[in-house]
Formats: C-alpha cells, sequence, structure tokens
C-alpha cells in the first residue's frame, strides 16, 4: 500500500518537462544503401511505394506512401518529365541540379539530407528522388490525400459572418486566414511535435502586434513537451497552462473559427494549428474573451450589450441556482415567498430523498443523459432524449420520487449552462461543488466557496497575463469591450494589445524592477 502511494505521489508530482532531441543520420551516397535503410525503418508497410527509374543510364528511384499522394500528378508531372529529359553532365550532382533547376517544375521542392528528414516528407504527401551516387534528395510535394471540404463548424454557429470553418488538413487552415489577412505581418512558423506521430503544427501571428516574450515563451513550452503522439489538440493544453493544468479554468482558447482566430491575432494573440484538428488554439486567453462571440461585433452596440449581460448572467445563474435553491429551501426556508413556500414544502414532504440528495441525484441524471446523447449515434440520441423527458420530466414527478420545484431549477441552470459552451465543463462541476456545499453549510459556506473562487481566477495567469484582466488589474480601455461593447467608432481610436494591459508581466517590467532594486 506504502509503495502504491508513493508511486502515486511520484507520478503528479511536478517535474520539468523535456521535450526529445532527434537525432539526424545522413544519407548515404548508395541508393540501395538508402533503400535498405528506408525498408528497414518501415519494416516492409504495405502502403511504402519504391519505384526504380533509368535517367539516361543512371540509377534513380521515387519513394512514396500510397494514398498520400495525386498519382495522376506523380505520372505527369515527375516520372513523365524525368525519362523523357536528356541529361548531359553525367556527374550525380549534374543530375541533381538539372532536376531541381530544369527537368521538374512544381511549386514545393525542398532539399533532404537526412533518413529521418526524407521519412517525414514521404509521410506527409512528398515524392522523393533518390538518385544513385548522390546523398542529396530532391522532394516534391504532391499531396492528394483524402480531406473534409471546408464548411460551417457545427459547435461555433454564427447568424451573421462566414460559413467556413478550419478542417483537419493544416495546410488549408493557413490559407483560411491568409485569405482574411493579406498581410506579410502575418507569420506562419511550422514544427513538429511527438516523438512518434511527428504531428506538424503552425504558429500563426502577426509580427507587429505579437509580444516577443510570450512567443519565446510559447516555443520553449511546445518543444518541450515529451509527449509520444498528439492526435488532438487537447494534448498539448496542460503543457501551455501557467498553472500545469490544475485549475477548472483554462488559459487556452479554442475556435473553430478562421475570422474568430484573425480577430484574436489582430489583438497580439498567438494561435497553434495542429494537424488533423479542425480548430485553433488560442495564447494567451482571459476569463472575458468566453463571453465574446463574432455576432457581437456584427450587431449594433446597444444589442450586443445586451447580450453580453444574458451570457454572464446565463453563467452566474448556472452555476448558483441549484446551490442557493438547496441552501435556502434547507436552512432559510424564510427567504422564500410564502406561495414558493408552500409548494416547496409540499414538494419536499411528498419525496423520499432530502432536497440535497434529490437535487445531486438529478444532476447526475441529467450528465448522464447529456453524455449518452452526445456519444449515441444520432437516431438513438433522439429515443435517449425522448425516454429521458419522459422518465425525468413526467413519470418521476408523478411518481413522487422528485419534486417538481427541484426538476425546474436543474433544468434552469443546465440551460443557462449552454449559453457559453466554453465554460460548459467548469459550469458543471461549479454547480455540483456549490450545490453540495450549500446544502452542508447553507449560504454561509456558498460564500466561503465563492470568495476562494474569486481569489483563485485573480491569481490565474495566462502566459504572465492576468486571467481576470481587464476587470482586475483595471484597464478602462479595455472596459468598452467587457461587459458592454461600445460602438466601432469607440472600438477603432485605440487596439490595445495583449501585452499593453496593466498586470501583464513582460521582460522590460521586470528589467526595471531589477534596476530598482
Amino acid at each position: 500500500m506504502f509503495r502504491f502511494i508513493e508511486a502515486v505521489k511520484e507520478m503528479y508530482q511536478s517535474k520539468g518537462s523535456k521535450g526529445y532531441q532527434r537525432s539526424q543520420t545522413p544519407l548515404a551516397l548508395s541508393m540501395d544503401v538508402t533503400l535498405t535503410q528506408l525498408r528497414r525503418s518501415f519494416q516492409e508497410s504495405a502502403d511504402l511505394t519504391i519505384r526504380e527509374i533509368q535517367l539516361s543510364g543512371r540509377r534513380a528511384a521515387v519513394v512514396t506512401i500510397d494514398n498520400m499522394i495525386d498519382k495522376q500528378v506523380l505520372a505527369e508531372g515527375i516520372l513523365e518529365p524525368l525519362l523523357s529529359y536528356h541529361f548531359t553532365d553525367d556527374t550525380p550532382e549534374g543530375y541533381y541540379r538539372a532536376i531541381s533547376q530544369r527537368v521538374l517544375y512544381t511549386a514545393e521542392l525542398t532539399e533532404l539530407t537526412s533518413m529521418e528528414d526524407l521519412e517525414d516528407s514521404i509521410m506527409s504527401g512528398f515524392a522523393a528522388l533518390v538518385i544513385d551516387g548522390y546523398d542529396k534528395i530532391a522532394a516534391v510535394g504532391i499531396q492528394g490525400y483524402a480531406s473534409r471540404s471546408v464548411s460551417e463548424p457545427e459547435s461555433d454557429i454564427v447568424q451573421r459572418g462566414a460559413k467556413e470553418g478550419f478542417v483537419e488538413s493544416v495546410r488549408v487552415n493557413m490559407t483560411l486566414m491568409r485569405r482574411r489577412i493579406r498581410s506579410a505581418t502575418l507569420k506562419f512558423e511550422t514544427m513538429t511535435i511527438g516523438k512518434t506521430s511527428h504531428t506538424p503544427i503552425a504558429l500563426c501571428y502577426l509580427t507587429d502586434t505579437v509580444s516577443k516574450e510570450i512567443l519565446t515563451q510559447l516555443r520553449e513550452r511546445l518543444q518541450s513537451i515529451p509527449l509520444d503522439t498528439v492526435l488532438t489538440a487537447g494534448y498539448l493544453v496542460p503543457f501551455l497552462e501557467d498553472e500545469k493544468g490544475t485549475s477548472l479554468f483554462s488559459g487556452v482558447g479554442i475556435s473553430e473559427r478562421p475570422d474568430t482566430v484573425c480577430g484574436k491575432l489582430a489583438e497580439g494573440r498567438i494561435a497553434i494549428l495542429v494537424d488533423g484538428v479542425p480548430s485553433a488554439l488560442i495564447v494567451p486567453y482571459i476569463f472575458a474573451e468566453h463571453f465574446q462571440s463574432l455576432d457581437d461585433y456584427s450587431n449594433r452596440a446597444y444589442f450586443a450589450t445586451f447580450t453580453r449581460f444574458l451570457k454572464y448572467g446565463a453563467f452566474l445563474l448556472s452555476i448558483l441556482l441549484p446551490g442557493l435553491f438547496v441552501s435556502l429551501g434547507t436552512y432559510n426556508p424564510e427567504m422564500f415567498p410564502i406561495l414558493m413556500l408552500n409548494k416547496i414544502a409540499a414538494s419536499i414532504a411528498a419525496t423520499p430523498l432530502s432536497l440535497t440528495a434529490e437535487t445531486i441525484l438529478i444532476l447526475f441524471i441529467y450528465e448522464i443523459m447529456r453524455e449518452a446523447g452526445l456519444r449515441m449515434p444520432q437516431p438513438l440520441g433522439y429515443a435517449v432524449s425522448i425516454v429521458g423527458g419522459l422518465v425525468i420530466g413526467d413519470t418521476a414527478v408523478n411518481a413522487g420520487l422528485i419534486g417538481a420545484p427541484t426538476l425546474m431549477v436543474v433544468a434552469i441552470s443546465a440551460i443557462g449552462s449552454y449559453v457559453v459552451p466554453n465554460l460548459y465543463a467548469p459550469s458543471a462541476i461549479l454547480r455540483l461543488l456549490l450545490t453540495l456545499t450549500g446544502g452542508l453549510w447553507g449560504i454561509w459556506g456558498m460564500a466561503v466557496m465563492l470568495c476562494w473562487l474569486m481569489v483563485h481566477l485573480c491569481g490565474k495567469t495566462s502566459f504572465g497575463v492576468p486571467y481576470m484582466t481587464p476587470i482586475t488589474p483595471m484597464s478602462a480601455v479595455a472596459w468598452r469591450d467587457v461587459l458592454v461593447r461600445a460602438d466601432w467608432r469607440v472600438l477603432s481610436h485605440k487596439n490595445e494589445r495583449i501585452q499593453d494591459l496593466p498586470g501583464v508581466d513582460t521582460q522590460a517590467d521586470r528589467e526595471a524592477e531589477d534596476e530598482q532594486s
């Protein structure tokens, strides 16, 4: 038992993450050696394709991965020009120079000098041309694997705005962003993470608005990720958090819309595109941004402000309403109006469980129904919704197992949590904790827990940026787009960047403090 406890402590003990250092194996002069090493690395995989050809008497080979390339482009754009060209320089270097400068007319042609680069290239949809007697390989981009077309995102819908969302291809996502920001300051940095998966990612930022310190810190965190495989963007989030993922709230945003991401880049944020993921990570991310949407900036200012108040109110209602209902019904029933108190008292007397147990039970049943409807196939999901509505909404109340007021409170709280979908996960946990706290210690226990929550949020940071900015520390300029959404004539006066907000810990600030001390 003690060994098990020690193993758990060691597993969760905070340790410095170390990235992997990938060795570089130089290419051999002999084509046979190179192809033998390649076959050994892929262990004679069925999708590895090697086509050996003769170039004016010199041996060569074209290496590809099946179904990762466009076969028509391979035949017409690579094999046909190579086999029909007459090479005059008989040296291997002369062959390579002629191929790269005169034979191939493709736009994407890179030079490879190691086996690791060769493996990465062919697995990314490149065709590698190996020339016998030369230790450099020309890789031609002829990607042609099947991918989903650009369509409207399902979970990030707007009434006014483009109906385009990110897809799984990182190259297509970069194009969607370039179409919206036609500026040379928009820069993409590509890198690879995952020791086994070698997942391509791209850092997107505007060079004239981004914080150089935050960008350097982000590069260091990404390069130190020790994961073997990265299959989705959620794998990266814990390594990008300042608190090592111990907070209910995340300092890393996520969006499926390229126009939303471009708007964040204009404010000095950095986006991370992961190949195979139809969304982008945004850092740093603050609390107020959860309540902002693209429709706020398309509608009139007064209606956008009204919507903001609805979102803040719905979030507070979703986490506080069940706890307040339980605490007041258990410890302070006199605070209810007389008619409401009579209904609640009659409901409690007719049900076998206490008010706290009844509310927590309904919350658990609702989460089970939500998870079942989310994971089941769509036709069965409708059946789950119907059965759940009949069993919980009508039969359980008529049978006297649960009370109608409690069911109404939980339903309103659940609907309110969907108004701000990005905060659903913390809302569900906080709703359950506050309900339990209200049932055990009443309204004063809830007050203590809310104070702890506010202290936690005010102390949380995202890449050195206070999570509750511009609420605290206060920024009068930034308040124009927090609780209210000012008119565009006001918003256009000053485009405040994230590193200019008060409380942001930058290198210049630390150097100034060191000089003063």
